[in-house]
């Protein structure tokens, strides 16, 4: 596994900051009978302990600082794994995905992703292993602009799984927000027309994760919307900007950027249609999505929104807001708890409406927002970086991991744990 080299001084700093926190956290993973403590000005920090990762969840500052300096990502081992000569059934076991339902409740309620990616590879499988179980079906649309040897690596996995396949067709072009509209509908043609039977559809980029176990939710839209679609979003008074003109949204006290009510269109809506902003994360029945697949005003629609500044936040909750619509809420706001942001500027605020809209507000995720995240009601939560913040995502992963394997119903494989690891690395 590659590591995270560091000059000298950081070296020493290192070495002293670990030393320190080991006598916080417990004895080191090399102490035992006859066994000698490495020397300080050989040791290099090494991948997170367990310890360490439930110490940041509680909060301890200790741990933050430690989290500064402890920094090998597992990147290069999920990489080794990708690009090691083997078999489909090797590669499986060795990024640890779960190969069989863990209830009888998750084997009979199957769930849809759309993931679009384009960087972050490791960032990706690590969401993928995530969200994996063998009842669901996930479609991968991988950008156009995204390196060759990332689309191989991304093919290299799809190809091993039944379940797992990469979009038939690949969206490009100079309006991002219009591409990310037409990658997820291009999917959504994908999983309609497969052999595989699911309930809804969940959309993702490459650099979200859940903070839910795929039976909390299930038990989630169960409880709150079953038969409903999960779309937030509002009708924003007539006085403020529309984010189809040429400037950026403005933001409202709540958190997100809204539109005025058919005020500031190039054109008028199609069918008189009022228009809605909200969140471009949704969790869909099938019969909506076959619903926008087939109806005129969707399609009418879908032409009308190459126009719009952010397509994506204004077409599923617009045409959810349909009263005759399969699964259709016209009288929700910003109620679905889908997708928790951090917004630069705003770390405390627990607002969950319009996320994934004005993306150059969204911050990456640190070890500090840990403990507000295992907390936070959302399903997923975005963004995470494993070349930056490689120590939040990998103790948020193991997090998430424990959690699915004890709410499991059915005997345990050894490689679905993930392993423990060793206070240090010796050199």
């Amino acid at each position: 596994m590659s590591r995270l080299r560091a000059t000298k001084p950081g070296l020493l700093v290192c070495a002293a900051v670990c030393v320190s926190a080991l006598l916080y956290f417990g004895k080191p993973a090399w102490e035992g009978p006859g066994a000698e403590a490495p020397s300080p000005a050989v040791v290099e920090c090494g991948f997170y302990p367990d310890e360490l990762c439930s110490a940041l969840f509680e909060g301890k500052g200790a741990a933050s600082q430690v989290a500064k300096f402890c920094r090998n990502p597992p990147g290069s081992e999920i990489l080794a794994h990708l690009h090691a000569p083997g078999n489909c059934s090797r590669l499986s076991r060795g990024l640890r995905f779960i190969a069989r339902p863990l209830s009888a409740e998750e084997g009979n309620f199957s769930l849809a992703y759309v993931v679009t990616v384009r960087e972050e590879l490791a960032t990706f499988v690590q969401l993928l292993r995530a969200i994996y179980v063998p009842q669901n079906v996930y479609c991968i649309h991988i950008d156009e602009r995204a390196p060759k040897k990332y689309k191989a690596a991304v093919q290299t996995l799809a190809s091993c799984f039944e379940n797992i396949f990469i979009a038939s067709k690949t969206e490009e072009g100079a309006h991002p927000g219009f591409v990310r509209l037409q990658a997820d509908l291009s999917c959504m043609g994908d999983l309609v027309r497969s052999k595989f039977q699911w309930n809804y559809v969940i959309n993702l980029c490459g650099q979200d994760f859940p903070i839910k176990t795929n039976k909390e939710i299930i038990h989630y839209i169960r409880s709150k919307w079953n038969g409903k679609n999960i779309t937030p979003g509002v009708i924003q008074p007539a006085k403020a900007k529309s984010t189809t003109s040429p400037s950026q949204p403005e933001s409202t006290p709540g958190g997100g950027a809204h539109a005025s009510p058919n005020e500031g269109f190039q054109e008028e809506p199609p069918h008189n249609l009022t228009i809605y902003f909200g969140s471009a994360y949704y969790v869909l029945t099938r019969a909506f999505v076959q619903f926008v697949l087939t109806d005129t005003r969707a399609k009418d629609m879908l032409q009308w929104s190459r126009a719009l500044q952010s397509p994506e936040c204004h077409y599923w909750v617009t045409l959810n807001r349909l009263e005759d619509a399969p699964g259709a809420t016209p009288n929700a706001g910003w109620e679905g708890s889908v997708r928790a942001t951090k917004r630069r500027g705003k770390e405390g605020d627990a607002h969950n409406g319009c996320t994934g809209c004005a993306n150059q507000d969204s911050g990456v995720y640190g070890p500090a927002d840990l403990p507000r995240l295992v907390r936070s009601p959302s399903l997923f939560a975005s963004k995470f970086e494993s070349s930056t913040e490689p120590l939040v995502l990998a103790c948020l992963e193991r997090w998430q991991r424990r959690r699915a394997l004890q709410q499991a119903e059915v005997p345990l494989e050894p490689h679905w744990h993930f392993p423990r690891r060793t206070h240090f690395r010796v050199h």
